[in-house]
């Protein structure tokens, strides 16, 4: 009975907080529920970054690459759709007379989609594959994706013709033929979005707590060790490093019908960080922190950036400074040091009555 009411004790957050999230249609307004679903995609971004970091042990610096990468694939489906019979407007302004033949393939949603997915998941799985090889690690992992983050953004700004270069790609109207500014859609790709967020919670608690977690956090902890023990960690990191970014794909690609907009800004360097501060705030190594800290760090920097609009970056610094001193180990880290002092300060009351009466 003491086993399974931890487990069960577990789930009270992840289910308190999929509930607020259900709720929030009928508490907020169509602009505040509007940002509420980037938030939710932000949230499976920082589960992704998390996955590797919190557990795998390997700072990225450039998941942002894979959430526009997966944003840009909806946004060519998107923009076909709204104008089926036209090429892009962007491209027109380029001098183009027809559409380029990677672009034919978005006009399928499903393409779309798994592309959304499936070019990040490649794009890691060969990034990953040159860097684990070489046994590559720390800081310096962390260098090499942030220059693909810089390198990338540069090239998407530079193809004009193609990608809409610093604008990126704009006016999206419709989604399945539905405008995307009628309320009723927005609240649709909202629960879709809380939807999608529920399944990369399950699926990461899964992975983390199966054989393959307890391999992956040993992993981070001592990879000579593992090397030891007979399992390559080359492959380990490599399935979690695509895995992660496949889901920073999916955020991308939730992200975008909502916003209306994709460009390379959303792929650089500042991006990528920004998810990684998501992660610190909320709790390092917890899959409910990541969550917690993406929305409550982008709640707080729209509240900020609305009541403070020159000088609201000052105060954002200063609260990002604050919780990371006061709360190194994140929210989730803080609680985590308050539960065994409560603990134990019951079990301390008895014994100090007992000696009051002699």
């Amino acid at each position: 009975m003491s086993r399974i009411r931890p487990h069960l004790a577990s789930w009270i957050v992840p289910a308190l907080l999929l509930a607020l999230l259900l709720v929030a249609p009928l508490l907020l307004p169509d602009f505040r529920l509007n940002l509420m679903g980037k938030f939710v995609t932000f949230a499976i971004a920082a589960i992704a970054v998390d996955l590797i970091w919190g557990y795998g042990g390997m700072l990225s610096l450039g998941h942002g690459v894979f959430f526009g990468l997966g944003g840009y694939s909806m946004a060519m489906y998107l923009k076909l759709e709204s104008s089926p019979d036209q090429i892009p407007d962007f491209m027109t302004w380029s001098g183009l007379d027809q559409l380029p033949w990677f672009w034919e393939p978005f006009r399928s949603p499903v393409v779309a989609i798994t592309a959304a997915i499936g070019i990040p998941a490649f794009l890691a799985a060969l990034l990953g594959l040159l860097v684990f090889r070489s046994r590559i690690t720390g800081v310096y992992f962390s260098i090499i994706t942030q220059a693909l983050a810089l390198i990338i953004s540069i090239l998407f700004i530079g193809q004009q013709p193609v990608t809409g270069g610093t604008n990126g790609i704009t006016n999206l109207t419709t989604l399945f033929s539905m405008p995307l500014k009628d309320p009723a859609v927005q609240r649709g790709l909202y629960f879709v979005s809380v939807l999608m967020l529920a399944l990369v919670y399950l699926f990461c608690r899964t992975l983390v707590g199966s054989r393959f977690g307890l391999v992956l956090r040993a992993v981070r902890d001592d990879e000579n060790r593992v090397r030891f023990s007979g399992y390559d960690p080359t492959w380990i990191k490599l399935a979690v490093y695509a895995c992660s970014a496949g889901m920073a794909g999916l955020a991308g690609a939730l992200f975008v019908p909502q916003v209306g907009i994709i460009s390379p800004a959303a792929m650089g360097i500042v991006p990528s960080i920004e998810m990684v501060i998501w992660v610190a705030v909320g709790g390092r190594g917890s899959l409910v922190g990541a969550i917690l800290g993406a929305i409550l760090v982008n709640g707080l920097k729209s509240g900020l950036s609305e009541s403070f609009p020159d000088i609201w970056q000052y105060f954002f610094g200063a609260l990002f400074i604050g919780s990371v001193l006061l709360f190194p180990q994140g929210i989730v880290g803080a609680f985590r040091r308050l539960r065994p002092a409560a603990r134990k300060a019951p079990a301390a009351a008895p014994a100090i009555q007992a000696k009051e009466p002699s």
